[in-house]
């Protein structure tokens, strides 16, 4: 296993850096803006390397604006009505930066995305990776609190990508820290993702309302509706069950672990290249998001490759969207003393 780094760029005149994680199977690229996944290289049944994660070749594309392709996104991933929360008797007003809904999405005008990360390589005998920190101050994007966050995202040698995030606040605050990698299992340049598989473990999931993409604060059975992953289906046949096969929902995770274990979130297949990936979770939320507005701006990506509708898929392991404003749902204050601490693990295998 190696890790190694090179200067791929400059932003607001500092070096960008990015990261090679190399395994014996896989390889992982990071940079420190936005702690963002560039490209993952993994090996299908025949032994050949693909690509399977949206983005672009060069640091430029990230800094001119994208839809969040392998960025972290936070400090409150998701939407929040209006912009707005109520936090111990005080009503915070954040940006409404999502031109389609007015709501906030994904931490504002600036989030967690849009700066340089500190960084430290982990080298260790069974797994290696990055460090990144931030101090995200007091008012940041209209949020209470000087948020220590730290994000390591790791490659272990049996071929595990894990995302792990540690904050703690000087103030009571939200929070709510995802990864946003879009995923195409049979490679970026291989076709889209409706005839590959999916399996998620929840039984339910969070309605919303269509015009703004906020819940509407009940919990839905996913029987009988297009969402009904509960067996390994499809993604297009799915699709066909939904009006114009949009899907775009926050699935409320079977709690079956212990508190020290991971819950299963789901299980991402494609028969053609025999690619699996397994994610795991200790959040109570998944959003699974399939890709359908990517052809809604002319996103050119790896190669000179146009960007279009399901070329990629997200799985956003979080928690709920709105979740501030919904008492009943999983708790998203942090409070001044606690810690936060989320970890995903995607494990990755293939021709099984």
């Amino acid at each position: 296993m190696e890790v190694k780094s090179k200067v791929w760029g400059q932003f607001q005149g500092k070096d960008v850096s990015l990261f090679f994680l190399k395994n014996k199977e896989m390889e992982v690229r990071v940079m420190d803006y936005g702690c963002t996944i560039t490209h993952l290289f993994i090996l299908d049944d025949k032994g050949e390397k693909d690509d399977i994660v949206l983005g672009f070749d060069t640091l430029q594309p990230y800094l001119d604006g994208h839809p969040f392709f392998g960025a972290i996104a936070g400090r409150y991933a998701n939407r929040i009505k209006d912009g707005r929360f109520r936090l111990n008797n005080v009503t915070y007003q954040l940006a409404k930066n999502e031109a389609l809904t007015s709501q906030h999405l994904h931490g504002g005008l600036r989030g967690f995305d849009k700066y340089i990360w500190e960084s430290e390589v982990i080298e260790e005998e069974d797994q290696i990776g990055v460090k990144f920190s931030r101090l995200s101050r007091d008012g940041e994007e209209g949020y209470p609190g000087n948020l220590k966050v730290i994000h390591k995202i790791i490659l272990t040698h049996e071929n595990a990508l894990i995302f792990d995030f540690y904050a703690t606040t000087d103030k009571d605050t939200i929070i709510n820290l995802v990864n946003h990698s879009y995923y195409n299992l049979r490679g970026i340049k291989n076709g889209d993702i409706t005839e590959q598989y999916m399996q998620i473990f929840a039984d339910d999931y969070t309605p919303v309302y269509s015009d703004t993409m906020i819940p509407t604060g009940e919990i839905a059975a996913v029987g009988n509706t297009g969402l009904d992953f509960r067996e390994l289906t499809a993604i297009g046949l799915n699709m066909d069950k939904i009006d114009e096969g949009w899907i775009d929902n926050n699935f409320c995770i079977r709690q079956e672990a212990g508190k020290k274990e991971l819950n299963r979130a789901a299980i991402f297949y494609d028969p053609k290249t025999q690619r699996k990936m397994q994610v795991l979770t200790n959040l109570p939320g998944l959003q699974f998001y399939n890709g359908f507005k990517l052809s809604n701006k002319a996103w050119i990506g790896k190669e000179g490759q146009k960007y279009e509708n399901y070329d990629g898929l997200c799985l956003e392991t979080q928690n709920y969207p709105d979740a501030p404003n919904h008492p009943h749902f999983p708790n998203s204050i942090l409070k001044k003393g606690e810690v936060y601490h989320a970890v995903t693990i995607h494990r990755f295998s293939w021709g099984e």
